[in-house]
């Protein structure tokens, strides 16, 4: 059922499917001095999949998504985006941050916030105001477009900060534990948006968790790492239909499967 693949080294797509990569990590190792983070690490990332990474403290999670980014460089090897060797940052490529009340502007409403991205992309005025409008609608801050951010609570800074990112209409959303801080309610609703807004807007995503469930739920593929160096102990197809239900999912009996061996994978490293 899981495919077990401790030595996955693969920079190609799945079997069904021959499109390109939108992401390529092709023996990227980075090191900070003689510490090694990230081990000859090799995967690909299919256009529009939700890749979430799982794996203990030290295994490079953040690392590696500040390579994806471009806010780093390998210290060896190559990450590619769409062919192209990433070499810094891209309005194609958005992030969203673990600590969403330091990323927004205080000094902005939600609405300019949101507006920003589009702003430095010179979008026109009348085609920002457009979409923002759907964007607060989808993500459901339309009654808050005029607060500022520490009127608003950790989950719906959240969402400024997810639809702020979607607003530039990013080929690939990369997401560091988002939702780590929130409650189990506001966490699982924030869960369905990004997994509904991704689906819609046919972005890459590639979602940094601690946490299994979470990974699973939304994932249509897990890479578990291992730490010290960082590198992949497997990859898992996830293999559940979507659109996915926080009551029927979470008792599927491949989601048990899934949670029962990744589990056991990261005890036994």
């Amino acid at each position: 059922m899981l495919s077990p693949n401790p030595h996955f080294n693969s920079t190609t797509t799945s079997p069904a499917s021959l499109e390109p990569p939108a992401l390529a990590l092709h023996d990227v190792t980075m090191s900070f001095g003689p510490r090694v983070v990230i081990d000859r690490m090799s995967f690909a990332v299919r256009p529009g999949e939700f890749l979430c990474l799982v794996g203990p403290s030290g295994c490079g999670k953040t690392t590696l998504l500040r390579l994806l980014a471009g806010l780093a460089s390998p210290t060896t090897g190559e990450v590619h985006f769409h062919g192209e060797t990433i070499h810094g940052p891209s309005l194609e490529r958005a992030i969203v941050f673990q600590d969403y009340g330091r990323a927004l502007l205080p000094w902005r409403t939600v609405s300019s916030n949101v507006a920003l991205a589009m702003e430095a992309c010179g979008v026109p005025a009348n085609e920002r105001e457009a979409r923002i409008e759907i964007l607060l609608q989808t993500t459901g801050l339309t009654q808050a477009r005029d607060r500022y951010p520490n009127q608003l609570s950790g989950g719906m800074q959240q969402r400024v900060q997810i639809a702020r990112c979607l607003a530039q209409k990013p080929r690939l959303l990369l997401m560091d534990e988002p939702f780590g801080a929130l409650d189990a309610i506001t966490r699982q609703h924030l869960q369905d948006e990004v997994a509904k807004l991704a689906a819609e807007h046919g972005t890459t995503v590639v979602f940094i968790t601690h946490d299994l469930e979470e990974a699973i739920y939304l994932g249509d593929r897990v890479i578990v790492l291992g730490a010290n160096p960082g590198r992949i102990l497997e990859a898992v197809d996830v293999g559940i239909e979507r659109p996915r239900s926080q009551l029927t999912t979470r008792e599927h009996p491949r989601f048990l499967a899934h949670r029962h061996h990744l589990h056991g994978l990261l005890e036994g490293h």
